[in-house]
């Protein structure tokens, strides 16, 4: 009987798991054939369950013993600490009969209750701490079997590697759990600081297997799937209009089980992640976690980066065609990015993983992508252009191949930003994090030598053409229709020039606005903008200085001249303080001032550095046009104030006249008609050309100057005054205020000296000489503010009254 053969029992007594199994291995009689071999695997596979079991077994025997020494030495703390509450009892009942009764209890309350407390709080936490160690072991056990199973089960077959997803959802659930103890942990017993390193260790190293397999089975589902999908095929001759060969999807395409694998992988590595931010913001507590805990989605990642790897084969082939090279990557991102929102969002909201935009992250993975790949091959072979091209002097061809990359560059962020945007995705200017992951020039933020590069090429091409621009005679005549300011509603005159010189600053102004981040715009300003204002003044000045050679501004052609160039000036300077007030210009002065260290409480102090211009990115430049406007708006009074002296030489040296009487049918005197024509002529030709908000400075300025010529050379000159003298000096300062009265109600407001000198000379005689006697105090009484006492003294002895 030992060798009769046993047989199989019937196939209604076997479980129908078994019987599926055996009718997938025993399809057909061939099958049979390879009986032995399913047998060995099953009995190897037996094998090491058994010895699983064991080890399962032995760690079992070994945590009860560790919990039962803990219980043991918790119940005979706890047997203790009841003993003593009893003794205490009975010691207290009789001893309340004697009078050493109120003494005890004294003692009782003050000495051993205290201490009785104290020592049940520690049993309680030691307790405690044994309760949680021993469900922290139990659960770090049940992970570390899990991805023990998970590696010995990744060659099975289909069914084998669903339960491997299994067990990898239930250890991912398992480790949340861990880190909801390990959180509660750290903020009610921070002094369990070594029991959490103990457990994070443990996690560590379970996680540093899961995620690799997690990530190894996605990428091979990925595979099944048809990912990455063929690249579109775009033609050559025009690759911006997107046409291309129609390309399915695969992540729409998928169905059946495939679908339902990648998905439950999908879930899985989001939890593996949204786990990882729970863990790093536990870990850097107190920290700045912001840039830490935000990592790009790992799904989408792994989509990214094969797509990645298949275009660079392409781009190989496009070095010196970087057209093709953006449209391409535009097109695949455009292609699959609604797929992210319908498909994958879903799937990235119930992992719970928040914060997370399938969409952004999928666009930034293929920005990023692009900007690497343009970091390591394009732009190091573009950069080494211009050095090799001055050589052979063919500098401007590196130029123009420099700046069409950057249109490229430029045009394709744009492009980019209005794919986020159809979203509902808004990016804050104040974000720059956002900016750089959605912007291939983020390219530069690793690499300020390449924007250096980039500003002086632009600044060259600029300057370039404002050559031809600035060298026609015309544009610095030529008026610019309406050259008024929206805060403004004066004719400010500006010359033609001021618009090409503007056109070229707003054209920096608008590729700086493309750059990612507020750190790179104001450098990008700083190196490619304020060279143009700076070239702008020094056209300006070296315009008034050849002007100022060549006839020292005597002619009116040299006052014309100068006029304009105080007009431009003006007109920049205007523009520049109304686009100083613009928030664009102010986030970059703010961040410009946070890298220097200013804090908001140091410029809280003083108003006008806040709300005042003297912060803006501008500042310098506006300051030295400034300058430069009123420097040349001074010397066109002093030039103007030269030549009335010297036309008026005669006047000044006649000091007989002042005792003399007035010429028959004069009401001024002859030798002033010529100077005075001359003054009024001058002023015509400043006030037809100049604007009027610096012609009123430059009138007021001459106004002032004449004043103190008068009073100086007239006045205080020791003539002497009768009264015909008197009145021949009145009618000349008259004529003389009238040359300004077109400009102010009362000029001879603005001859302040003269005024109160020549009310001096028309006074009594009495008056004038208790003048001497009273000083300042009767200088008050009569009005007189400008005049000191010497020289109200020295007038009251030049008049000369008749006897």
């Amino acid at each position: 009987m030992d060798s009769a053969v046993q047989t199989l029992p019937p196939a209604s007594d076997l479980p129908p798991s078994i019987v599926s199994f055996l009718d997938d291995k025993f399809q057909t009689n061939e099958n049979l054939s390879g009986a032995p071999t399913l047998l060995s695997e099953l009995q190897s596979q037996c094998g090491d369950l058994d010895r699983t079991l064991i080890d399962l077994n032995q760690r079992l025997g070994s945590s009860l013993l560790t919990y039962a020494s803990f219980s043991d030495r918790v119940h005979g703390r706890l047997g203790g600490i009841n003993a003593r509450l009893a003794g205490l009892g009975s010691s207290t009942r009789s001893r309340t009969s004697d009078g050493k009764g109120n003494e005890r209890a004294e003692q009782i309350l003050g000495e051993e209750l205290p201490a009785l407390a104290k020592e049940v709080a520690r049993v309680q936490s030691v307790r405690s701490y044994a309760e949680t160690a021993l469900k922290l072991q139990t659960m770090i056990g049940d992970i570390e079997d899990a991805v023990s199973s998970t590696m010995k089960k990744n060659s099975w077959k289909h069914s084998a590697r669903q339960n491997s997803e299994e067990m990898r959802l239930g250890a991912i659930k398992t480790l949340k759990l861990i880190e909801d103890v390990l959180t509660s942990v750290t903020k009610t017993h921070p002094q369990w600081a070594h029991l959490v390193s103990t457990v994070d260790h443990r996690v560590d190293r379970a996680l540093a297997v899961l995620r690799p397999h997690a990530i190894a089975d996605h990428r091979a589902l990925l595979t099944s799937l048809g990912w990455p999908p063929p690249l579109a095929t775009l033609t050559s001759s025009t690759p911006d209009t997107g046409r291309s060969t129609e390309v399915l999807n695969p992540l729409f395409t998928m169905q059946g089980d495939l679908k339902d694998q990648y998905c439950e992988n999908f879930l899985a590595l989001c939890g593996l992640q949204e786990l990882q931010r729970r863990r790093k913001s536990r870990q850097l507590e107190g920290y700045n976690r912001e840039l830490a805990l935000h990592q790009p989605l790992w799904v989408i990642e792994e989509l990214v980066n094969p797509i990645s790897l298949a275009s660079q084969r392409h781009f190989t082939k496009w070095v010196d065609k970087p057209e093709f090279i953006f449209a391409l990557v535009y097109k695949t991102t455009r292609d699959y990015v609604d797929s992210m929102d319908e498909l994958l969002q879903p799937l990235v909201d119930e992992a719970m993983l928040t914060g997370y935009s399938c969409r952004e992250e999928w666009i930034s993975g293929m920005v990023s992508s692009l900007s690497t790949y343009l970091a390591k091959e394009i732009f190091p072979k573009y950069a080494g252009q211009p050095d090799e091209d001055s050589v052979t002097g063919t500098q401007s061809q590196a130029r123009i191949s420099w700046l069409h990359l950057i249109d490229l560059m430029i045009s394709f962020d744009k492009r980019i930003k209005s794919l986020i945007e159809n979203s509902g995705i808004l990016l804050s200017l104040q974000d720059d994090g956002n900016f750089l992951k959605v912007s291939s020039l983020s390219v530069f933020s690793d690499r300020p030598d390449w924007l250096d590069l980039w500003a002086e090429m632009e600044l060259n091409d600029i300057l370039e053409k404002l050559k031809s621009d600035a060298g026609d005679e015309r544009n610095w005549t030529m008026k610019v229709q309406g050259a008024a300011l929206l805060s403004d509603t004066e004719d400010l005159k500006a010359p033609a020039i001021c618009s090409a010189y503007l056109r070229c600053l707003s054209s920096v102004v608008d590729r700086c606005r493309s750059l990612p981040s507020i750190s790179m715009r104001s450098r990008f300003l700083r190196l490619a903008g304020v060279p143009i204002i700076q070239n702008f003044l020094e056209s300006l000045l070296i315009r008034c200085q050849e002007a100022e050679g060549l006839t020292a501004l005597t002619d009116d052609d040299g006052l014309v001249k100068v006029a304009n160039s105080i007009n431009a000036a003006r007109y920049i300077e205007s523009v520049l303080k109304e686009w100083c007030e613009d928030i664009f210009f102010l986030e970059i002065w703010s961040g410009r001032s946070d890298q220097l260290g200013i804090s908001a409480g140091d410029q809280s102090g003083n108003v006008e550095s806040v709300e005042g211009l003297d912060n803006g990115i501008f500042h310098e430049e506006v300051v030295k046009l400034e300058a430069f406007r009123i420097e040349w708006a001074e010397k066109l009074s002093v030039v103007i104030l030269r030549g009335f002296e010297a036309q008026s030489r005669d006047y000044m040296k006649n000091r007989r006249q002042w005792q003399e009487k007035s010429e028959d049918g004069w009401t001024v005197s002859r030798f002033l008609v010529g100077a005075l024509d001359y003054l009024q002529g001058k002023i015509s030709v400043v006030e037809t050309d100049l604007n009027g908000i610096d012609f009123v400075g430059v009138w007021r300025s001459l106004a002032a100057r004449i004043d103190r010529l008068f009073f100086s050379v007239i006045l205080m000159s020791n003539v002497k005054f009768s009264d015909t003298g008197v009145e021949r000096l009145g009618s000349d300062l008259e004529v003389v205020f009238g040359a300004f009265r077109a400009w102010c109600l009362r000029p001879e407001g603005f001859f302040p000296k003269v005024s109160e000198g020549l009310k001096l000379l028309k006074m009594e005689e009495e008056k004038l000489r208790s003048s001497l006697a009273r000083g300042e105090k009767w200088m008050k009484e009569n009005g007189i503010r400008n005049l000191s006492e010497t020289e109200v003294e020295k007038i009251v002895k030049s008049r000369v009254f008749k006897s």
